[in-house]
Order: structure tokens, then sequence, then C-alpha cells
């Protein structure tokens, strides 16, 4: 059996791709720092028929990284697919413009963004080439894309992480690693049933801006973990869905 870590569980995107795995027979690994969420997260992938297992970390500390892979693969055995989407570190912490943005602002923007980014490929990357198969999806941002100034130091930050998914790709594929992917996913839009989406619409009310279905975002990962695809744009915030 195969087993994808979902480094980034929550509500919206993060439960609807570990379903979406479990639907294909993977194993799951769920890694949040909500340690209170994971019995229900548990009991909906109970009914897919497949093993899973729940690790509070915070993704974001020193060696959790490390603890929550070493956890799962403990209990699950080797990790196939990698999902690197953990959220954002505080959903209440007012945002600053690229015009009141400092060093120190961009200094800690990319840290807590990429470091995570880069230890997670230190650490099952050997492994992936070593047996020639294995896959990271990253998620990153519409700023890695195009300009948004009102998010401040995570624009750059999103372009970072971005850029180093698709270079670790290029090295891969120099290299003649087929069989060991890293898919890049940008998302730019309110993703259904997530923390931000929740946070923002009042019960039995609309939300407030365009909406991206986590379950088809779902969908563009498992392809990025097959390889049927490099990268996966979803933008509704410059261009509503059709």
């Amino acid at each position: 059996m195969s087993t994808i870590a979902v480094l980034g569980a929550g509500p919206g995107l993060g439960i609807s791709v570990a379903r979406r795995f479990a639907k294909e027979g993977y194993a799951v690994g769920l890694v949040s720092r909500s340690a209170d969420r994971h019995p229900g997260y548990l009991e909906s992938l109970a009914s897919s028929g497949v093993r899973a297992i729940a690790v509070a970390a915070d993704l974001r500390a020193p060696g959790a990284v490390a603890r929550a892979l070493d956890e799962i693969t403990a209990e699950l055995g080797p990790i196939d697919v990698v999902y690197h989407g953990p959220g954002a570190h505080d959903l209440t912490a007012p945002t600053i413009g690229i015009l009141e943005t400092g060093p120190a602002d961009i200094h800690r923007a990319v840290g807590e963004t990429v470091e995570p980014a880069a230890e997670v490929a230190s650490l099952v990357l050997p492994t992936m080439r070593s047996r020639g198969s294995g896959s990271i999806v990253y998620v990153s941002g519409l700023s890695a894309l195009v300009p948004l100034p009102f998010l401040g130091p995570y624009g750059p930050a999103s372009a970072a992480l971005r850029t180093y998914a698709r270079t670790l790709a290029a090295a891969l594929a120099e290299d003649g690693d087929d069989g060991v992917r890293i898919g890049s996913l940008v998302v730019g839009g309110l993703i259904e049933r997530g923390d931000i989406h929740q946070m923002l619409t009042e019960p039995g009310t609309p939300a407030p801006y365009a909406t991206l279905d986590p379950d088809e975002i779902a969908d563009a990962v498992w392809r990025l973990a097959s390889g049927l695809e490099d990268e996966v744009v979803f933008d509704v915030l410059t261009h509503e869905p059709a």
C-alpha cells in the first residue's frame, strides 16, 4: 500500500487531498497543529477502508517536520507522496502592504515558507531517488505569479517557494530521475470549507469572494503527484471562474 503525508491537514483542501488519495487506496498520514480536529478527520477517512493516522505538529517549529514524517513512516511505512500545504501561521494577524514591508518582514516570511519546504525535500528525496519513485507537491499562492501588493512579504515568499519547487523539478529531470516528481500547485482564491472561508463567511450567507472547490483542487494534486502535469494554477482572484 502506498502512503501520502498530508502536511497541512485543514478542513478545506488538506482533508480533500487526503480523501482523494484514500480513494486510490493510499494510507494517509495527516499533520496539522490542531489535534482537536483529528478525530473528525480520521472518522471521515474510515469509510475508505484505508489506514490513517494524525500527527499534531507545527511544521515551522525546529525538528517538527522530521518528527512528523518519522511518525508517519513508523506507522504506515515508506512515504510515497508528500503534499506540502501548511496554512497561515496566524489567521488573525494584521496584514501589511508591500510598501510597508521591511527587510525583517521579508526574512521572516521567506523563512517560514521556504525552510520547511526545503526540510521536507532533504528528508524524503534521498529515499525517493534511491528507489526511483515518489512525489512532492508544493502549494504556493497566486502572488508567486501575479503582483498582489496587499499581501506584503508573502508575495516574495510565495514566489520563492514556487521557484524552489520548479528548480527541484528541473534538477531531477536533468539527472534523469524520471520516477521522482515535484509538482507545483498555485492557488489564488478562497477555498471552500477552509479556515479562511469559515472565518470570512457567516453561516447561511454566500462567500464575499469567488471561491474554489477543494475537491477539484485535490484532483489536480493527484495529477501532479502522478506526473500527468508539472504545475497547475487556480485563479479566481484575477480571473472569474468560467
